[in-house]
């Protein structure tokens, strides 16, 4: 999957807000027909589908485009499906996946669209309840098409029972595994939305965390949190540059046969070094993104 440093999701019954889209440095967007769609709008929503993305790939849409369907077994699962399917997107959005047949499900739908001559579509999954953090590795290993698992505290914390908390102790173990499985299964993790949609602060104190605990990006909901979450999680400018002289300096410490080597005042060993090439690496393909846009 590419890369994904900020995923926005917007209402699929609210045109005027999609329509909004191409003007928005997302990396990714979904057109949410779940939570975000009320039950009396859904099947509206589904009829409007097609049409919208139409709209949005005729304004050159930049970054990927999924739609959100229901969870699997609802009553609207399978008609979200179809309408998403018909449509000219880049994947599907799978909340509160619990079992590895979910997601098979859908990849069976996906193969037989593409058995039919249409192009290969992604699957991401978001892990929202207790059982979805008990099975995380199971559902990460499970279909081929997954390219990405998204963290969802809000319906976790509902479904446990506990209350949500500034720190975010309750849901870090939640949070934890969800972002080890994905990566275990070389998938792309998206971390928690902020819900204090005006607290620039409080949004910018969670993507470090989740950054640190190895998320890529970060689900936003406005298109400020757009802003700073591809801020977050792309690497500061001279973050990049002693990286650059970092690598530098191992090629010649390579040259000269020494292992571990004094680095401005730091010992560095494979570890560090690999850390600074997977960072040097993310602001490379940022680059390259940036460019293809």
């Amino acid at each position: 999957m590419n890369l994904v440093r900020s995923l926005l999701f917007a209402p699929a019954n609210q045109p005027d807000r999609l329509k909004k889209f191409p003007r928005i440095a997302a990396d990714a967007f979904v057109i949410d027909l779940e939570d975000g769609t009320p039950e009396a709008d859904k099947a509206a929503a589904r009829a409007q589908l097609n049409e919208i993305v139409g709209f949005l790939r005729a304004q050159a849409l930049r970054g990927l485009l999924f739609v959100r369907i229901n969870e699997t077994g609802s009553a609207h699962a399978e008609a979200d499906l179809r309408a998403a399917l018909a449509a000219d997107i880049d994947g599907v959005v799978v909340p509160k996946i619990e079992a590895p047949a979910q997601l098979r499900e859908i990849g069976a739908a996906l193969a037989l669209r593409e058995a039919l001559g249409a192009r290969p579509l992604s699957i991401v999954g978001g892990v929202e309840s207790m059982r979805g953090v008990a099975h995380v590795l199971a559902l990460a290993e499970s279909e081929p098409r997954l390219g990405a698992l998204y963290f969802g505290a809000e319906d976790y914390i509902t479904d446990i029972g506990g209350q949500r908390t500034p720190e975010g102790l309750e849901v870090l173990y939640a949070r934890s595994q969800t972002v080890l499985a994905a990566k275990m299964a070389g998938l792309a993790a998206l971390d928690q939305a902020v819900v204090e949609i005006r607290d620039d602060q409080r949004f910018r104190a969670d993507a470090a965390c989740g950054r640190e605990l190895g998320y890529g990006g970060k689900i936003c909901l406005l298109p400020r949190q757009v802003e700073l979450a591809n801020e977050m999680f792309s690497s500061a400018p001279e973050e990049v540059e002693r990286g650059r002289r970092l690598l530098a300096a191992a090629r010649e410490a390579d040259a000269n046969s020494v292992g571990a080597f004094d680095f401005e005042g730091r010992m560095i060993d494979g570890p560090l070094l690999k850390r600074a090439r997977a960072l040097v690496g993310l602001a490379d393909r940022v680059a390259d993104s940036s460019a293809e846009k």
